[in-house]
C-alpha cells in the first residue's frame, strides 16, 4: 500500500510543480496531496516537502491556519479571468459559460475568504 502513496505523492507533486508555471493548473491543492501521500510512504520525502524553502511555506501556512497568500490569491485570481477570457473567446455555449461562471465565482469567493498568510 505504500508504494501506491508514493506514487500518488510523486505524481501530485509533479502536478503541483507544473501548477508553479502553468497558470490555469493549481499548485498548493497538489503539494496538500503530496505531502498527504508522503506521510504515508516516505518520512523522508514527507521532511523534504514540508521544509523545502519554496514550497514548504504554502502547506505550512495552510496547515497552520488555512491560509493562502496574498501573491497567490492574485495568480489564482489572474487564471480564473484567463480561463474565463478563453471560453468566451472561444465561443462556448451560454450555458456552459454560466455553468462555469458560477463554478468559477464560487472558487474567488473561497480563495479571497480564506486568511492572508
Amino acid at each position: 500500500m505504500q508504494i501506491i502513496w508514493l506514487f500518488i505523492g510523486l505524481i501530485s507533486l509533479g502536478l503541483g510543480v507544473i501548477g508553479i508555471f502553468l497558470p490555469l493548473l493549481p499548485t498548493v491543492p497538489f503539494l496538500l496531496l503530496a505531502t498527504f501521500c508522503f506521510a504515508r510512504s516516505s518520512e523522508r520525502l514527507h521532511g523534504w516537502l514540508l521544509s523545502h524553502p519554496q514550497l514548504g511555506p504554502p502547506i505550512e501556512n495552510w496547515n497552520r491556519s488555512g491560509a493562502i497568500g496574498r501573491r497567490a490569491k492574485y495568480y489564482a485570481t489572474v487564471s480564473i479571468c484567463l480561463t474565463f477570457a478563453i471560453s468566451l473567446a472561444l465561443g462556448l455555449r451560454p450555458t456552459i459559460l454560466a455553468a462555469q461562471a458560477v463554478a468559477l465565482i464560487g472558487v474567488s469567493v473561497f480563495i479571497w475568504t480564506r486568511p492572508a498568510a
